[in-house]
């Protein structure tokens, strides 16, 4: 790419300090709460009301997350069909459930069905 006359070329290690503020903001936002988080959770017992609460909100969040993607999607995958997202979603519950509640198999199984239902359907100008 050419430059104008007198233009200086910047690098990163020009802006190394923008860098390691970032790194060492985003590591005290997150990093005390995670170290209080261990604190209190080494003191509550496995069956406490105060953790059944926790487990309800994380769960009732990551629904909020997946219903959000699925009902009201942003980029590349507001161009797919709202069948598709759905019956992605059902197979990889379904997988899920049928291998003992594993995460991960679930998740690949939801993506990879995504995956082909784009492929099979020809939506081929998602690329661009």
């Amino acid at each position: 790419m050419a430059r104008a006359a007198g233009e200086e070329r910047v690098t990163w290690m020009d802006g190394w300090w923008a860098y390691a503020f970032i790194a060492i903001a985003g590591w005290l936002a997150t990093d005390i709460w995670r170290w209080l988080g261990v604190l209190a959770g080494n003191r509550l017992r496995d069956d406490s009301e105060a953790l059944n609460w926790v487990r309800a909100v994380a769960t009732a969040l990551v629904a909020a997350v997946i219903a959000k993607l699925i009902l009201y999607p942003t980029g590349v995958l507001a161009q797919s069909p709202l069948w598709l997202r759905l019956g992605s979603v059902v197979i990889g519950a379904i997988v899920f459930f049928a291998a003992r509640q594993k995460p991960a198999a679930g998740i690949a199984t939801a993506i990879a069905a995504l995956a082909a239902g784009l492929w099979w359907g020809g939506f081929d100008d998602l690329k661009h």
